[in-house]
């Protein structure tokens, strides 16, 4: 064939060969059977599990490559990754953390807000809400720091109140801070009456915030546990009818003439967070009225004073 010339070499490709026909036909007649057979009949699946058990290694070689690259990937670059969004997610949670403590904070803030505002529905008194900013640490000095001054319409002597009842009264009164008694100092007392009967006493501080002392109560007055104790109004600083307190402890001592009774406070005064401020009760920041005496109006005649209240004579 090498020797023939070109012309007869193409010839020689495309002559027709009855043999190779005839092979073809064989070839695809037997495949139309054969798969004509396995899909009616199942009669080559022993085969087909031989063939496909062996071409698997090859299988497994070719998908190589691409399965070791997957790996990498999960394995080094996906580790990577995982950390990184691990870190992020534990960022996230920190933070919700700290939003769900504020919102918790917030909540609580919010519960005795309302109950302030509640507590002043019934009030004639106008009111001034505070937030207290610190606690005076001694033991026996029971005073704390707001943040209403002067500038606020503070002054000293207004009452303290919290949503239960009476915390103190303001004694130092700054441009923008104030300063507050509490009613359980060892230097405070508070008149009071007892409700179910009007007597009327001191309560005076013990340095105990869970304590009050009424001295001069005589041994035959009725004094029950769980008497409700209210501002009597005397002294002018307190409104009357303001709750202070109820009875805790009574102990009548024949050998002297007073009773010795202890009154717990209905405010929460190792608690609180925010006051109210009075403004109906006695201002002392204004001063007394003076009277002037005007200059006389002619010669001879008496210098005549101008009363209040009063009108000037004809």
């Amino acid at each position: 064939m090498a020797a023939l010339e070109p012309s007869k070499r193409i010839q020689y490709l495309f002559k027709v060969n009855p043999t190779a026909i005839l092979q073809l036909g064989f070839w695809v007649l037997l495949s139309i059977v054969t798969m004509t057979v396995d899909h009616r009949y199942r009669y080559l699946s022993g085969v087909r599990d031989v063939l496909a058990t062996a071409i698997y290694p090859l299988h497994y070689l070719v998908r190589l490559p691409a399965e070791t690259k997957s790996w990498m990937n999960e394995n080094l670059a996906g580790r990577g990754a995982l950390l990184e969004e691990n870190a992020r997610l534990r960022e996230k949670q920190l933070f919700f953390d700290v939003q769900l403590q504020k919102l918790t904070a917030l909540e609580a803030e919010n519960r005795r807000l309302r109950s302030l505002l509640e507590s002043t529905v019934n009030m004639a008194e106008r009111v001034l809400v505070a937030e207290m900013l610190a606690v005076d640490f001694d033991l026996y000095r029971h005073h704390i720091l707001i943040n209403r001054g002067r500038q606020h319409g503070v002054y000293v002597g207004q009452p303290v109140l919290d949503q239960q009842g009476v915390v103190g009264q303001i004694i130092q009164a700054d441009p923008f801070t104030s300063t507050v008694i509490l009613i359980t100092d060892l230097s405070h007392a508070l008149p009071i009456q007892i409700n179910r009967t009007g007597v009327r006493t001191l309560a005076l501080g013990t340095g105990n915030f869970q304590e009050l002392k009424l001295p001069h109560i005589p041994n035959n007055e009725d004094v029950k546990i769980g008497d409700l104790l209210v501002t009597s109004g005397l002294g002018g600083r307190f409104p009357p009818g303001y709750p202070v307190g109820t009875v805790a402890k009574v102990a009548f001592d024949p050998g002297s003439p007073f009773a010795s009774i202890v009154a717990k406070p209905v405010a929460r005064l190792d608690r609180i967070r925010e006051v109210m401020l009075l403004e109906g009760g006695a201002d002392v920041r204004q001063p007394a009225p003076t009277v002037k005496e005007p200059e006389p109006i002619a010669k001879g005649l008496a210098p005549t004073v101008k009363r209040p209240g009063t009108a000037r004579p004809p």
